[in-house]
């Protein structure tokens, strides 16, 4: 009985300290900051959010309306600037780093992101007549902050997800990650606010987002029109590259090429 007891006992330890290493390194679970591309060239773009510089890039500058892109976690946003240029042409896309990557300073959060996104928002305003957010994986969540914040156009998600907290639950069944995340990005909780057209596309072969977060997303924005779409064949990292996502994307922003 002693040595059931003391068998007990050290896996009770052992999950302890595993959980314990899940909440203290959880955010580099989340967030991979990357470097700048260093052949990208473009006309650089610097917000100042209290003291924290976020610097990107525009693509087609001087337009009248505006798309601000928020990418996935280890995501070089300047590497889709074809996509952009392309799908995008009649629009000043702004491709920001976050906190903690590129150049831009700080460290990435919630609600730290969530702030910048205000702030890069009421910075593009002034020079554009109407802006779109552009969500791609962790920036989905991003994007549907601003729009449950500030008056948008339109709102594209791209591989979405209800919450990063019920994400990760799936991922580590075993401990209570619900109770233990920071950063949770739900944006379920916000899509009831939203009222402009959203775009949702997922990924047929998506391993990253499962299907049944995009679609618990989806049900939660009952007073937007919302447009989704599955692409066939797709990944989740691959998704833009495939024809039928780059014509629903123009048919939903109207670029009809």
């Amino acid at each position: 009985m002693q040595e059931i007891v003391i068998i007990i006992l050290v896996l009770v330890c052992i999950y302890s300290f595993m959980a314990g290493l899940l909440y203290i390194y959880q955010r580099k679970l989340i967030y991979f900051p990357v470097p700048v591309d260093p052949g990208f060239v473009g006309e650089e773009v610097v917000v100042d959010n209290h003291g924290i510089r976020l610097h990107g890039w525009v693509l087609n500058p001087g337009k009248p309306r505006a798309v601000i892109y928020f990418g996935g976690n280890s995501e070089l946003v300047t590497h889709r600037q074809e996509f952009f240029e392309d799908v995008f042409r009649d629009f000043s896309t702004y491709l920001f780093n976050y906190r903690g990557y590129g150049r831009s300073s700080g460290s990435p959060s919630e609600s730290g992101l969530f702030s910048d996104a205000l702030a890069i928002y009421d910075r593009l305003i002034e020079n554009h007549d109407t802006i779109i957010a552009y969500g791609r994986s962790l920036g989905s969540g991003i994007a549907v902050h601003l729009a449950s914040r500030r008056p948008l156009e339109k709102l594209v998600l791209l591989t979405p997800y209800d919450s990063i907290a019920k994400v990760a639950q799936k991922i580590y069944p075993i401990f209570p990650v619900r109770y233990l995340i920071k950063d949770r990005f739900d944006s379920a909780a916000v899509a009831g606010d939203i009222r402009i057209p959203v775009l949702i596309t997922s990924a047929e072969y998506d391993r990253e987002i499962k299907l049944s977060h995009t679609l618990a997303l989806k049900q939660g924005f009952i007073n937007a029109p919302v447009d989704y779409q599955m692409i066939a064949g797709a990944a989740h990292n691959d998704i833009v590259d495939f024809p039928d996502y780059r014509a629903a994307v123009r048919k939903f922003i109207g670029n009809k090429k």
